[in-house]
Parts: structure tokens; C-alpha cells; sequence
């Protein structure tokens, strides 16, 4: 029988509670959810990026109404509970954030994740007390559904120019204050930032895995108090990484040694559904 979202939504809780970190990993398509629930991992994320450049379109230039269909689609693919990252939740006031929360729980996510960062180059984090007011009436419309539901309260700060790390915990503390389930401030500049965030709350904290700057493993993270690591648009950067080296090699050198390394048909057949 087919899992229930409710049930989705309960094992999906229940891997924030420990012990130690789980890899929620993020698939771009179908295809690449089926094979990474193959592997078998607990859960799955989306991830705008990835989904934006699989579309030829740049990172936040989708609608809602595409990322939640395409979150429809992932969750689809597989058992695995999935969260998705639907940005600022579409909208600056928090009325829209709470109308956000509803149509994702609507098609099947049981976690999904708001920004405190609005888009606007300009201007690009929202002010203290509208982050906050938008987290909490995420929560608001989280807690009023029938079923689990983890909310995810994004600090931005690093990803836009602010390198202002007392700014970025006191937003997540005051996020957590607010209701949020889980805290995540991607793009921290080094364990020593982490550190200094898992001190300051005590709700689970999501960590953004894929870059040089923090040098850790799964076990080390864990070991420090993490209990979630995402990846982001990593994995799709890796994909295409090794997509624009074959590409290269068959402009510039005329040959085609990177099939050596390529999947083989049988393999990627054996993840995929019969129709």
C-alpha cells in the first residue's frame, strides 16, 4: 500500500530528532529523485536552483505555480518524505507566505522552507521585524494543518553580501522564538560560524553542505550537534560539471573519452519506472 502523507509527515519529524545528522540530498527531476531514493536516502529536498537551470531559466526566476507543481512532481517519484524550497514563499506579506504553506502541503510536501531574503538586489533581506512577522505566520498556517508539517526559517544574510554573523543568529533565535521547526543559515563562512549558530539554538539546524568552506563530513557534523545537511543545487552543479567537460571535449578535442566514465543504459534503466 501506498505510504499516506501523514505518515510521510511523521517519519519525516522524526529524523530531526536524532540521534546524529541525516543527508536530505536534492534532486533537479524525476529522474534524479528516483535515483537518489534508490540509493537509499530517508528523504528528499528540492532545490530552486537546480530546478531553475533545468529549465534554462536563472535561480529565482520561477513562479509558484511552477515550483509547486514541479514539487508535485518530486514528491511523486517516490515514498520519501520531501520538503521543498519554495524561496520567500512568493510573496512579501506574510498573508502570502501562509497561503504558500497551504498549497504546498496541498500537493503532497510535509516541509517546505521560507527566506528572510526578498529578491529584490537592492534591497535583498527583508527587515528584522517583517522576517520575523513572515516566519510567524508560516508557523501559523503550518500548525493548522492536519498532519506534521516542518518548517523551515532561512536566515540569508551570507548568500547576499552580509556577512553579519550576530545579525544571522539573532534572526534564527528569533525565528525559533516564532514557532519555526527547523533553522538554517546556508552559506556560513566555517565551522567556527556553525559552531557559534548550534550554541545559540536549540532547535534542529539544517547546514548547507557543497562548498570548501566547510571541509566536514557527515559523522563530524553530527558530532557537532547538526541534524540536517542538505546540498542544494550541489549535485545538479556536479551533474553539469561533468555534462560541460564531455560537451568540451567533443568541440574542442574531437573525441569522446568521457564515455569511459559515463553510466551505462542498464544502470540508469534499473532506477527508473517501466512507464
Amino acid at each position: 500500500m501506498p505510504i499516506s502523507q501523514r505518515e510521510k509527515a511523521e517519519k519525516f519529524r522524526a529524523l530531526h530528532q536524532g540521534p546524529g545528522a541525516f543527508v536530505i540530498p536534492n534532486p533537479w527531476d524525476v529522474g534524479s529523485a528516483r535515483i537518489l531514493a534508490s540509493m537509499g536516502f530517508q528523504a528528499l529536498a528540492t532545490t530552486s536552483a537546480g530546478f531553475a537551470f533545468s529549465i534554462g531559466r536563472r535561480d529565482g526566476a520561477t513562479t509558484r505555480d511552477e515550483a509547486l507543481a514541479h514539487a508535485r512532481d518530486i514528491v511523486g517519484a517516490s515514498d520519501l518524505p520531501v520538503s521543498a524550497d519554495l524561496e520567500n514563499c512568493y510573496g512579501d506579506a506574510p498573508d502570502v507566505v501562509a497561503e504558500t504553506i497551504r498549497l504546498a502541503a496541498g500537493v503532497g510536501l510535509v516541509g517546505c522552507s521560507v527566506e528572510d531574503a526578498t529578491g529584490d538586489k537592492a534591497k535583498p533581506i527583508y527587515d528584522f521585524d517583517l522576517s520575523v512577522a513572515r516566519v510567524a505566520a508560516a508557523v501559523r498556517a503550518a500548525r493548522a494543518l492536519p498532519m506534521p508539517f516542518m518548517l523551515t526559517a532561512r536566515a540569508e544574510n551570507f548568500l547576499h553580501g552580509r556577512s553579519d554573523l550576530d545579525d544571522t543568529i539573532r534572526r534564527l533565535k528569533a525565528f525559533e522564538a516564532a514557532g519555526a521547526d527547523v533553522l538554517y543559515a546556508p552559506g556560513l563562512p566555517g565551522p567556527g560560524a556553525l559552531k557559534s549558530v548550534l550554541a545559540s539554538v536549540t532547535k534542529p539546524v539544517n547546514v548547507l553542505m557543497g562548498s570548501k568552506a566547510l571541509p566536514l563530513t557527515v559523522e563530524q557534523l553530527g558530532a557537532m550537534g547538526v541534524r540536517r545537511i542538505s546540498v542544494g543545487g550541489a549535485l545538479y552543479r556536479a551533474a553539469m560539471g561533468e555534462f560541460l567537460r564531455a560537451a568540451r571535449e567533443i568541440k574542442d578535442k574531437g573525441s569522446f573519452t568521457y564515455t569511459d566514465h559515463a553510466a551505462t543504459h542498464a544502470e540508469l534503466t534499473g532506477f527508473m519506472a517501466p512507464r
